[in-house]
């Protein structure tokens, strides 16, 4: 399968903003590293916009972190929005508890047919928009019996 240039769910025009307040992540992403936030004082995992740690008081700091984790939710997204999202067909939105102990809510890397489940072991990688890297489930390519749906 082919993909014309761009993400394979999104629009270009919807790529966050690299330079704002998640720029580490979206640095570390654009060198293959994920990265998520810490307390530099008691290494408690911090959410992503969090600048004061709430168990200690200490200041955030970004460490790299190993892309796997748990899948804690699933929902099928069945909305379409013409000019903003590429596919016709519905998508997957999942929540992730990252072995690091971070929760992140993302898509897959690419279309697929079947989504994981809950409880399932995954793995992260990477994809684009604009230009602009997020983290993203890892589907395996599909075998001869997997349809994938087409953007």
């Amino acid at each position: 399968m082919t993909f014309s240039a761009g993400d394979w769910l999104v629009a270009d025009e919807l790529a966050p903003d690299p330079h704002g307040t998640l720029a580490p992540l979206y640095e570390g992403a654009a060198a293959g590293q994920l990265v998520m936030p810490f307390c530099d004082h008691c290494s408690q995992p911090l959410e992503l916009e969090q600048f004061v740690c709430d168990a200690c008081g200490g200041r955030v700091e970004w460490r790299r972190v190993d892309p796997s984790g748990t899948v804690h939710a699933v929902t099928t997204v069945h909305r379409r929005e013409p000019g903003l999202i590429r596919v016709s067909d519905p998508y997957p939105v999942i929540d992730v508890e990252l072995d690091s102990g971070h929760r992140v809510i993302m898509t897959t890397t690419r279309p697929v047919s079947e989504q994981p489940g809950i409880g399932q072991t995954v793995a992260l990688s990477f994809r684009t928009v604009g230009d602009v890297a997020l983290p993203a489930v890892t589907v395996p390519h599909p075998s001869h019996h997997d349809s994938e749906v087409t953007p």
